[in-house]
């Protein structure tokens, strides 16, 4: 009863009610999308195996609903990414902040992304999850590693409807810290 309330309340603290939309979960293999998913689904940390097919849930908390598609991460799937672009109201991008090796490929990954003129208009809240490991990146390291340093929007503002919305945060599923404040700041650009 505790996590219930603790998770009803901490909606009500991001300010996520009376919003709905269609976000796609991206990111490379092992980013942590379906665990981010069903985190926010039913507040359970699970064991989940790699994503061969895409996915979906709709997930609501009191006034919010959204459904939030996983398309899977591993190179097959990444084909597939742009057959959910239509009428997305949101990407979340994951990365490995623990992942050193595979960043280039995440940067490649988000570049196409981000460059996609289907999602021109589309904001992009960026998770580098896994902080909670000893050596993963820091907020500054994996902006730069991810060539983010000159493109995103700032935390504390809105920004203007003629320019996409694209953030940073840092996140530990596990540990249930950081995404709860990445979706505060998406939930403003979700109507």
């Amino acid at each position: 009863m505790f996590i219930v309330n603790w998770f009803y309340g901490m909606l009500q603290w991001l300010g996520l009610g009376g919003k709905s939309g269609k976000i796609l979960f991206l990111g490379l293999d092992n980013a942590g999308k379906t665990t981010l998913m069903h985190m926010l689904k039913d507040s359970r940390l699970a064991q989940h195996t790699p994503t061969l097919h895409p996915s979906h849930e709709e997930v609501k908390f009191g006034k919010l609903t959204f459904t939030a598609f996983d398309v899977g991460g591993h190179q097959q799937a990444r084909r597939l990414w742009k057959d959910f672009f239509v009428a997305v109201d949101a990407v979340v991008f994951l990365v490995d902040a623990a992942d050193r090796e595979r960043l280039p490929e995440a940067k490649k990954e988000l570049d196409a992304l981000l460059t996609s003129d289907e999602l021109s208009r589309v904001p992009f809240l960026i998770l580098g999850n896994k902080v909670d490991v000893p050596y993963a990146l820091s907020e500054q390291e994996l902006r730069i590693a991810l060539g983010l340093h000159n493109l995103t929007t700032g935390k504390g503002k809105a920004v203007q409807k003629d320019i996409r919305a694209v953030e940073v945060f840092m996140s530990s599923i596990v540990n249930k810290h950081g995404y709860p404040e990445g979706f505060r700041w998406l939930a403003q650009y979700i109507k």
